[in-house]
Order: C-alpha cells, then sequence, then structure tokens
C-alpha cells in the first residue's frame, strides 16, 4: 500500500519570499512550535490514504479531474490554525477554480464539503505552554501576501513518514497531471 495525495507546489521563489516573512515569527518562537521543510510545502488538492501499490484508480480520476481545468494565478496570503495545533498560510487568487479542482480531485465525496486550500507550516505538541502562541503567529501573519504564480500542474506525490529531514515526511512524485 502506499499512502498518496494530490499537490500544487508552489516555486522556489515562492517559498523563499515566505520563509522570510516566517523568520521573525520562527525566531521568537523557540523550540514549542515545530516547523516543516520548505522542500516540503504544498497545497493539498485531495488526500487520498493507503492505496493499492499500482494506484490506477487514483491516477485515472485525477487525469480525468485535471483533463479541462486551466493554469490558475494563485498567491498564497493570510494565516491561520487548526486546533491551535497546526499554522497554516492561505490561498488567494483563482480560488473558485481551485476550489472547484479540489472538489473534483476528491475521491470521496463527503470530504469535498469541508476543504480550504492552505499550506500548513509549524505545528505544536499537545502539552506546549503557551496554547495561544500559534493563534498569535496566524494573527501576525494575518496581512502576509505573497508573489502571484501559475499552478499548471497537480503532482501525485507519495508520503513516506518518518524519513524526511529531521524525521519529518520525504514526499516522493508518483505522477504529474498538467492543468492546460
Amino acid at each position: 500500500m502506499r499512502r498518496l495525495f494530490a499537490a500544487i507546489v508552489p516555486p522556489a521563489d515562492v517559498r523563499e519570499h515566505l520563509i522570510t516573512a516566517l523568520r521573525p515569527i520562527r525566531n521568537f518562537s523557540g523550540t514549542e512550535v515545530r516547523w516543516s521543510d520548505p522542500d516540503n510545502w504544498h497545497i493539498t488538492v485531495a488526500f487520498y490514504g493507503a492505496q493499492p501499490n499500482d494506484a490506477a484508480a487514483v491516477t485515472d480520476h485525477l487525469a480525468q479531474a485535471t483533463a479541462f481545468t486551466r493554469p490558475l494565478r494563485l498567491h498564497l496570503r493570510g494565516a491561520g490554525c487548526f486546533d491551535r495545533r497546526t499554522l497554516w498560510i492561505g490561498v488567494g487568487g483563482d480560488k473558485a477554480p481551485l476550489k472547484d479542482l479540489m472538489a473534483d480531485c476528491q475521491l470521496d465525496p463527503d470530504v469535498r464539503r469541508r476543504q480550504r486550500a492552505h499550506l500548513s507550516v509549524a505545528r505544536t505538541g499537545t502539552r506546549t505552554r503557551d496554547p495561544w502562541l500559534l493563534d498569535d503567529h496566524a494573527h501576525a501573519l494575518a496581512i502576509y501576501s505573497g508573489p502571484e504564480f501559475a499552478a499548471d500542474e497537480v503532482l501525485l506525490l507519495e508520503s513516506h513518514l518518518g524519513k524526511g529531514r529531521s524525521g519529518g515526511p520525504k514526499y516522493e512524485v508518483v505522477d504529474t497531471f498538467y492543468l492546460r
């Protein structure tokens, strides 16, 4: 079995812009926050979880879902938290077509209603001394707006948990689906 998801990966210059914006916040937060590897930053389009090794159903579905989607103009914008444990950066630009793409790429129709386009950048543990820390970081990043970029491909990625830098996940590209 393979742990699979579909994602849009912002280009290097967009990630560098965000790294620069996060630097003062990272320096302030100390060891309570685990920052994700910028090389792994992505906007999840659909999460498939454990799939058969050939992943034919997923690749066929993604090929159909992306076949008639035009490239999107996106930018990273704003911030928020999930459950005071995950800090994310929001997505602006072609939001309606992105939301449609995310819905079309889902295998499970129940997931379609609750998706929010975002890029996760940090997490805290369950025993953080300051439960409001990430909320404060999100508030500081609420005005963030990164450079615009063209999202012209969706990657099917396999996640290898614990195999990346510092024990994080390592992502391997399984297939690429181009937006035309």
